[in-house]
């Protein structure tokens, strides 16, 4: 059976500075943005979760943006809506002891009916993991980290007692109850490396990467598919929920200024030496998603036969709520619309 294309709305939970302007959004404007969302016809919306501001941050506007935790959004947009799945985009595993945060994801799994899904991952600032673990973050190494995390979580969801020892986390004897609501538990991996496609074959049921091209889509694809096939999985099974930028405008030319005197073009210079080293991390235009209503349908249906299924956490490049809501609106009408 064919797969519904779904099209999800990043919301500013940790966006400030960062891929939005600051001042954005309140906390209850993120909520309100949300409901929004649903109301056009959005499928998801996907929090993105941050600590500690940015160095580059501070220096380019000179004060803190407003990070909010994004399962306590979560949990008050969930309560607001009826159908909008409420996910993340994507959690900091190694910010958290992974027996506590198994009890929130459950906890908001129940809350929503059911509507979660949790993108997870490294983080992409190193930084951040300095500013929290101190001089311990010197000998962590996050990707070991993570697979903790998602070992343990995993095994709580399903089992009812769980002893695990690791390197950086331990249970004994640990018993969790209830369990989600949905099995399999929907983790969404972040990411683009080979250890990134053997976490999606093992723990996931999403690929949750950002700013990739159409080629790097697909060499993706093909690496979760050789992980899939060794555990004995179908890449079917996979949603693939890329991340990208969004500037669509009645012309080409008004969609690409726009997008360069963005927020997030600046940001996605700022990741040129962190998540994005080692690819080409100039040709922004490219990796997003930036043209006409005609060049963004055919952006989409080129991603879609790459093997795309969901377009989770859009960002559009707007300097405010209003005028996101505004392009959202646009959207909806022109290119949601097609796909409903």
């Amino acid at each position: 059976m064919k797969k519904k294309i779904k099209f999800g709305l990043a919301i500013p939970t940790g966006t400030e500075g960062l891929m939005v302007n600051l001042p954005y959004a309140s906390a209850r404007e993120v909520v309100d943005l949300s409901i929004f969302a649903e109301k056009v016809g959005f499928d998801s919306v996907w929090g993105n979760d941050h600590l500690h501001s940015q160095k580059y941050v501070l220096k380019e506007f000179g004060q803190d943006p407003r990070y909010y935790s994004p399962l306590l959004e979560l949990v008050a947009i969930a309560e607001r809506t009826t159908k909008l799945e409420v996910c993340t985009a994507l959690l900091v595993a190694p910010f958290r002891q992974p027996a506590v945060a198994a009890k929130e994801l459950i906890t908001l799994d129940h809350l929503s009916g059911g509507r979660v899904k949790i993108g997870i991952g490294l983080g992409a600032y190193r930084e951040e993991f300095e500013a929290e673990f101190g001089e311990r973050a010197a000998n962590m190494v996050r990707g070991k980290m993570l697979d903790e995390s998602l070992e343990i979580m995993s095994r709580l969801f399903k089992e009812a007692s769980v002893t695990y020892h690791g390197e950086y986390f331990s249970v004994n004897e640990l018993r969790t109850n209830p369990k989600p609501v949905q099995s399999p538990f929907p983790f969404y991996i972040g990411g683009n490396s080979d250890n990134a496609f053997e976490r999606v074959a093992k723990y996931g049921t999403g690929w949750l990467p950002a700013l990739l091209t159409i080629d790097e889509i697909s060499h993706g694809l093909e690496g979760i598919q050789q992980a899939c096939e060794k555990r004995g999985r179908s890449i079917a099974e996979i949603d693939v929920a890329p991340q990208f930028g969004i500037s669509m405008c009645k012309t080409h030319e008004e969609a690409l200024k726009k997008f360069e005197d963005s927020q997030l073009y600046r940001h996605g210079i700022s990741l040129a030496n962190s998540t994005m080293k080692g690819r080409d991390a100039t040709n922004y235009t490219q990796r997003n998603i930036v043209g006409s209503v005609d060049e963004v349908l055919e952006k989409i249906n080129t991603y879609i036969t790459a093997g795309v299924t969901h377009f989770s956490a859009l960002t559009f490049v707007d300097k405010n709520i209003q005028e996101t809501e505004d392009s959202m609106q646009f959207f909806a009408e022109e290119v949601l619309s097609k796909f409903n």
